[in-house]
């Protein structure tokens, strides 16, 4: 019988990080030109201390910036910074953490996502529900290849 898989069999590394200082307009780029779901925010010792998902990103701009009819106030909201919408009531896993157990958190807490951290709390890696599906549609499609 396999051992139980683990966060760091299927979590995504590397992980793109801003600064707590990073204006939302870094982060929309970021988000733009990359298939990025979440982005973990770092502290000044590069220890995890929040994330941003794309949904909290959108909660936070106003849908005419960049169009006819943007005002200096939509302008303004791309200047605030990554600590103002960022989640802080941070939950993450640790790389040797069952994935089931992960999953289950995700679940129960209604994230999308974890962070892998180290003991010193810096983000090593990212475990998302795409990851988690991922992984289960692969093992509905090829079983044999675990068991093996």
């Amino acid at each position: 019988m396999a051992p139980p898989l683990i966060v760091s069999d299927v979590m995504t590394q590397p992980v793109e990080t801003v600064s707590m200082d990073d204006t939302i307009r870094v982060i929309r780029d970021m988000f733009e030109s990359n298939r990025y779901h979440h982005l973990i925010v770092h502290g000044d010792h590069r220890e995890c201390v929040g994330v941003i998902s794309d949904r909290d990103l959108l909660k936070n701009l106003s849908p005419f910036v960049g169009k006819l009819h943007e005002r200096n106030e939509d302008r303004s909201l791309l200047e605030r910074r990554a600590h103002q919408i960022m989640t802080r009531q941070l939950i993450a896993v640790r790389p040797n953490t069952a994935l089931r157990a992960a999953a289950r958190v995700m679940l129960d807490h209604r994230i999308s996502c974890l962070p892998v951290v180290d003991q010193a709390r810096h983000c090593i890696g990212i475990i998302t529900l795409r990851d988690v599906v991922g992984w289960a549609v692969e093992e509905l499609e090829y079983p044999a290849k675990s068991a093996a």
